[in-house]
């Protein structure tokens, strides 16, 4: 599915946005709009160089270790199908993985954490650390971590320049989010952002 084109400005000053910035653990049943959905999307992954390879958030190497994945309820989001979805930065689209609605699948994963189920999406960031420890070594894995904080620091920002608000967590069980969302045992998850109307 292509995603509406991404905003690159906007009206919200970035110091604006860094100040209100706060996790929340409560959500409105109001669903998001797909442009919305774009837009948080390109801020995490989205491709910012002229050459179609430079990301919204920085990578060690330029490797880009990262995955990123969205968790929907049906009428979470308009004109999104309730699943599971994984963000392509080169063609700006969302790929379907599954067509289950697994909000409350993640939370009971998540330590039960089921606040989490009431936000209309919830944005996972997975790594892969072999695409960067090919050149970095063992120390790729922590390049990839630094690199999911970014990617975290991103949607949050983004989502308040937006009107929205972000959770974070990363108390969770990692082989178990994996088998719920069925994705690849080499994607390891390191962060799950809920993200919606406060």
């Amino acid at each position: 599915m292509k995603l509406p084109r991404a905003k690159q400005t906007g009206m919200v000053a970035v110091e604006q946005a860094i100040a209100q910035r706060r996790t929340v653990r409560s959500y409105q049943s109001k669903p998001l709009s797909l442009e919305q959905l774009a837009q948080l999307m390109w801020a995490a992954q989205g491709i910012t160089g002229k050459s179609g390879f430079k990301r919204a958030a920085p990578s060690a190497g330029a490797l880009y270790p990262m995955d990123l994945y969205v968790v929907a309820d049906g009428a979470c989001v308009e004109d999104l199908e309730a699943g599971v979805y994984h963000y392509e930065p080169a063609g700006h689209m969302l790929s379907p993985i599954s067509d289950k609605s697994l909000l409350r699948d993640v939370a009971r994963a998540s330590l039960s954490q089921m606040w989490m189920a009431t936000a209309p999406v919830n944005l996972l960031i997975t790594a892969e650390y072999r695409r960067i420890e090919g050149k970095y070594g063992s120390r790729g894995e922590r390049y990839a971590m630094i690199e999911a904080g970014h990617i975290g620091q991103n949607i949050f920002l983004q989502a308040e320049a937006l009107g929205l608000k972000a959770g974070i967590l990363g108390a969770f069980q990692d082989g178990e989010i994996n088998r719920v969302l069925d994705l690849p045992h080499t994607h390891e998850p390191l962060i799950i952002m809920p993200v919606g109307y406060g």
